[in-house]
């Protein structure tokens, strides 16, 4: 059923179950990001992120395509660039403008994260499709990096998370040569974890999404935060954080309860994050 769907123009949220969808939906501009969709995006991954009863969320497009990137015709150079004035090179470096806070919001939310990749994401919205913790896509999926096309150097997380998911060479190469990378390839890469046929990808998202939202949901998200946490860090800080991720998630006694009973008794478990 639909979520708050009257507080959005350029997006919509519905929750099947434990899992949202909210899917960028402005299809005649292939989704690009403009004022409008930036506020109703941060608007509604905050919602995601207050409200107990989402503990996943897919990410997809409206149309043809996942999103374009920045829309450089509709909102104005507020969206459509972020690079400072040609002064003292990195000058700016401690602002992060509003790609960076774009790329922050993707990586604060701590629930999975699922994209379904229709179609192109370019730009701004390759960034945000790496930005989910996995990826889902059908044949139509498209990755193209674009940024030294518009003679501009990665942004919106583009460097931190591409090379992350494919290495530095495979990212080099997408981001120096701004081709673009079919479903195939982004199978074989890594950019998308499963592919499945066109008319199946929301649903094979939700499923996806399902598969992890029926574990223990405060378990669930301490796990991303460890995860995301440790992927930086060296080995003796990372055994800290596990340790330390272990005691919060077994704070939700019924949960506990429920994991030992559930595996003892041979039946699915029922969480509640309690």
């Amino acid at each position: 059923m639909a979520y708050d769907a009257s507080d959005y123009e350029t997006i919509t949220l519905e929750r099947r179950g434990h899992v949202g969808v909210l899917t960028l939906n402005r299809p005649d501009r292939l989704n690009a990001i403009n004022r409008a969709m930036m506020a109703e995006v941060s608007a509604a991954v905050a919602a995601v992120k207050a409200d107990d009863e989402f503990r996943a969320l897919v990410v997809t497009g409206a149309g043809k395509g996942f999103c374009a990137g920045a829309d450089l015709l509709g909102a104005g150079q507020a969206v459509a660039g972020n690079a400072p004035e040609p002064k003292d090179q990195f000058e700016r470096i401690d602002e992060l403008g509003w790609v960076g806070r774009w790329a922050m919001m993707w990586s604060g939310l701590d629930k999975p994260t699922i994209g379904a990749i229709n179609g192109v994401a370019a730009g701004a919205g390759m960034s945000t499709a790496l930005g989910c913790d996995v990826r889902i896509g059908s044949e139509a999926a498209r990755f193209k990096s674009v940024f030294i096309e518009r003679s501009l150097s990665p942004d919106s997380g583009l460097s931190f998370f591409l090379p992350r998911i494919v290495g530095y060479a495979a990212a080099a190469d997408i981001i120096f040569t701004s081709r673009a990378v079919g479903a195939e390839e982004a199978k074989a890469l890594g950019l998308l974890n499963r592919l499945v046929a066109a008319d199946e990808l929301v649903d094979a998202a939700i499923d996806y999404a399902n598969e992890m939202t029926r574990w223990p949901p405060v378990a669930l998200r301490v796990s991303k935060r460890v995860l995301q946490h440790n992927t930086e860090a060296p080995l003796e800080e990372a055994l800290r954080y596990e340790s330390a991720g272990l005691y919060y998630a077994r704070r939700s006694p019924h949960d506990v309860k429920e994991s030992r009973d559930s595996f003892l008794e041979k039946r699915p478990g029922v969480y509640t994050g309690s």
